[in-house]
């Protein structure tokens, strides 16, 4: 049997190889794990994790990451919107938050699924969202409420197939809870929440009445049954 050389890589005119070796990470310094191909530095990166893992990036809450947002806004919008998703930055507000791209021209895969609040959740945004509306109206500067205050209002929305009057305050304090994760109402002392400008993104003035209407209509008045 006759040995065959094994054929060495074919060379360019200039005598560079055709097959150029792979550069390990320890000589690639702006690769921050094996097989890295992205171009954000780390900390952008984050960012623009955050906005995808988080309903809100708040100015007030994150501001290291606010200010890198800002700076390398058109980048993250870019990388977001590969992935057919909008980024919503409200200045005045010092918000930013993502939405699906819908079209009924292209074809788009749906990344984002709608986290719809729960019927408490939503009493608790209308509650929230009136009294943020009084007192901004009124020249307040911020607007503040107690947890027994949105308890006894939201409860009145309540009707007895909803469930044991405990099982309702449970429902309302979970409510609750969920808000101040979201940042939509911060707790400054036990019990006592300070409504954030979010609540009126999260919840706008003709969506609000929209609801007040409905509630109005399906609300039993003193002594009817519910």
């Amino acid at each position: 049997m006759t040995d065959v050389d094994t054929p060495a890589p074919a060379a360019s005119a200039d005598d560079t190889p055709a097959f150029i070796a792979p550069v390990a990470m320890e000589n690639d310094p702006d690769a921050l794990f094996a097989g890295d191909r992205g171009i954000l530095d780390a900390d952008v990166r984050r960012v623009l994790v955050r906005i995808l893992q988080r309903r809100f990036l708040l100015a007030d809450s994150s501001p290291a990451e606010w200010k890198l947002l800002l700076e390398h806004q058109q980048m993250i919008e870019s990388r977001l919107n590969d992935l057919f998703v909008r980024l919503v930055v409200d200045h005045d507000r010092g918000v930013a938050y993502k939405e699906q791209v819908r079209s009924d021209e292209v074809d788009v895969p749906i990344l984002l699924k709608d986290e719809a609040y729960s019927r408490a959740e939503t009493l608790v945004l209308v509650y929230l969202r009136t009294v943020y509306q009084r007192e901004t109206t009124a020249g307040s500067p911020s607007a503040r409420v107690d947890v027994e205050e949105v308890e006894q209002t939201v409860l009145t929305y309540f009707a007895e197939t909803d469930g044991t009057r405990a099982s309702q305050q449970r429902a309302v304090r979970t409510a609750i809870a969920r808000l101040d994760r979201e940042g939509i109402i911060e707790e400054e002392s036990e019990g006592r929440y300070r409504i954030g400008p979010l609540i009126e993104i999260v919840l706008s003035a003709e969506v609000l009445r929209e609801l007040q209407h409905w509630l109005d209509a399906h609300t039993p008045d003193e002594g009817e049954p519910a």
